[in-house]
C-alpha cells in the first residue's frame, strides 16, 4: 500500500517533529491520528501516548513490518474492555474500527495472564462504524496521483470507457463499499496510463447502469447492504464525477447513461413511473450540474423519456447503449435485431454495448447497411463485489473489469478493445 505523499513533505515532517499537540497537526493537515503517530515514531519524536502506570506495569507496541502490530500489555489485575480500547487508541488507531476479544486466565496465587486480540472490522460492521466520508478516505489510501495533462485537441480518435454494474452499497465475497471504492480508484489509475498513451481527442464515459445496489431489485437474501439508499446515491454521484473530472484533464468529455433494474424507481418487483424515472439518470443530472459549475467541458446524453436505450454518435460512428435487463442471457443480438422494426434508438448503430450480466462478451451482428461497417455487440464486465447467489446457483462468477475501446472516423478500432 503506497505511503501518504506527506511523508515527503518537509513542512509536515517538521510539524510532526515539533512538540505541538497531535490534534492540532491533524486539524491543520487534515490527516489521521495514525499518520502523525507513525511519522513521529519514524522521526524519534515524543508521541502523545505517555501515561502513568503502577510499578511493574507497562505497555509495549511493536510494528511487525508487515502492517500488523504486536501488543504487550502487563497489568496487576484482569484486563477490561476499556483497557483494550485505550491500548488501540494509544497506537493512533480508532478502537471503534476494531473487533476486540479479551481472555483472562487465572493460575492461582494471584497470578493471571491476559490476552487481547484486535482485528479490523470489514463490510457491514465497518460501514456501521464509519460514515461514508471515512470510506472515501480509506479508498484514497489506494489512490494514485492523477497525471496532469493538457487536453489534446484535433485528435481523430475517441476513447469509450464503459462503467457497468458498480452496485455501490453491495456486500459480497469481495467485500463492502470500501473495497468497491478502492477497486474504482485502481481502475482510474489504469485509465490515467491509457489516456496518456492513446491521446484521445474526446472521451465518452458510458454508464451502463446499476450504479447502486438499491433495496427493491430482488434477490435473496435482501437488505445485506452496508449503505442506506441516500448514501448509495451520494457514493454513486461522487464516483461518476471522479470519472468525468479525470477524463476532463485529458480531452473534451461526453457522458452517456441508461436506465437499469437496480437503479429503477420501484416498489418491490413493481417498477414505478417512466423509464426516465431512474435513480441513475437522476444522479447524472446532479453530476452534470457540478461538472458545469466546475468548468469541465462535458456534455450529457440521456435516453428519451420513454426509452431505455440510447444512441450517441462519436466521430460520426453511431454507438448504442442499453443496460441489458431487456433480454435473456445470450440474446443481445436477437433483441438488437428486433429494434430495427420499430426504428428504436440503437437500430442503426455500428456498436451496441450492454451491462447487467456481469461478464465480458463480444459478438458479430452482420453488416450495418447504413454505414457498411461490421456490427459488434459488447457485454461489459462487472465492477461490483461479486454475485454470490449466482455463484452458488450457477457455480461460476466473473472477475471485475472496466471495458475500454476506441473509435475513429473509420469506425470501431477492434484492436483497441481492452479490459482494465
Amino acid at each position: 500500500m503506497p505511503k501518504s505523499p506527506l511523508w515527503e513533505n518537509a513542512e509536515f515532517l517538521a510539524a510532526c517533529a515539533s512538540d505541538r499537540p497531535k490534534n492540532e497537526i491533524m486539524e491543520e493537515w487534515q490527516v489521521s491520528s495514525g499518520l502523525v503517530v507513525d511519522v513521529r515514531k519514524h522521526l524519534g519524536a515524543t508521541a502523545d501516548t505517555a501515561r502513568s502506570r503502577e510499578h511493574g506495569e507497562s505497555d509495549e507496541i511493536t510494528d511487525n513490518g508487515d502492517g500488523t502490530r504486536r501488543f504487550q500489555f502487563i497489568r496487576h489485575r484482569p484486563v477490561t474492555l476499556e483497557d483494550a480500547r485505550e491500548l488501540i487508541r494509544s497506537s493512533g488507531d480508532n478502537p471503534d474500527a476494531y473487533n476486540v476479544s479479551i481472555r483472562t486466565i487465572s493460575y492461582g496465587s494471584d497470578q493471571s495472564s491476559n490476552k487481547i486480540s484486535a482485528w479490523p472490522k470489514a463490510g457491514v460492521a465497518l460501514a456501521e462504524t464509519y460514515p461514508l466520508t471515512h470510506l472515501y478516505a480509506e479508498a484514497e489510501r489506494y489512490r494514485k496521483q492523477y497525471r496532469s495533462a493538457a487536453p489534446v485537441t484535433g485528435s481523430a480518435r475517441a476513447t469509450v470507457v464503459c462503467v457497468a454494474d458498480m452496485q455501490l452499497g453491495k456486500v459480497a465475497r469481495r467485500g463492502g463499499t470500501a473495497d468497491t471504492l478502492a477497486r474504482l480508484e485502481a481502475k482510474r489509475g489504469k485509465l490515467d496510463a491509457l489516456y496518456a498513451e492513446r491521446h484521445p481527442g474526446r472521451i465518452l464515459i458510458a454508464d451502463l447502469g446499476d450504479g447502486i445496489e438499491g433495496f427493491e431489485s430482488g434477490g435473496n437474501p435482501a437488505f445485506t447492504n452496508d449503505l442506506s439508499l441516500p448514501d448509495q446515491l451520494d457514493a454513486y454521484s461522487t464516483e461518476m464525477f471522479k470519472f468525468v473530472a479525470q477524463a476532463g484533464g485529458f480531452a473534451d468529455v461526453s457522458v452517456a447513461v441508461v436506465a437499469s433494474n437496480h437503479a429503477a424507481w420501484r416498489r418491490g418487483k413493481q417498477v414505478l413511473g417512466n423509464p426516465s424515472d431512474d435513480f441513475g439518470i437522476f444522479t447524472h443530472k446532479q453530476v452534470q450540474k457540478v461538472a458545469e459549475a466546475a468548468g469541465i467541458r462535458a456534455d450529457w446524453n440521456y435516453p428519451a423519456e420513454y426509452d431505455e436505450s440510447l444512441r450517441v454518435d462519436i466521430l460520426g460512428v453511431p454507438l448504442g447503449f442499453v443496460h441489458g435487463n431487456q433480454f435473456a442471457p445470450g440474446k443481445a443480438i436477437d433483441w438488437w435485431q428486433a429494434q430495427a422494426f420499430g426504428g428504436q434508438a440503437v437500430a442503426h448503430c455500428d456498436v451496441m454495448v450492454h451491462g447487467h450480466y456481469h461478464s465480458f462478451s463480444a459478438g458479430v451482428a452482420g453488416t450495418n447497411p447504413f454505414t457498411n461497417r461490421e456490427r459488434m455487440v459488447f457485454g461489459c464486465p462487472t465492477l461490483d463485489n461479486g454475485s454470490d447467489w449466482f455463484r452458488q446457483t450457477a457455480g461460476r462468477d466473473s472477475e471485475p473489469g472496466l471495458l475500454v475501446f476506441d473509435v475513429t472516423a473509420d469506425g470501431l478500432d477492434l484492436g483497441s478493445v481492452s479490459i482494465l
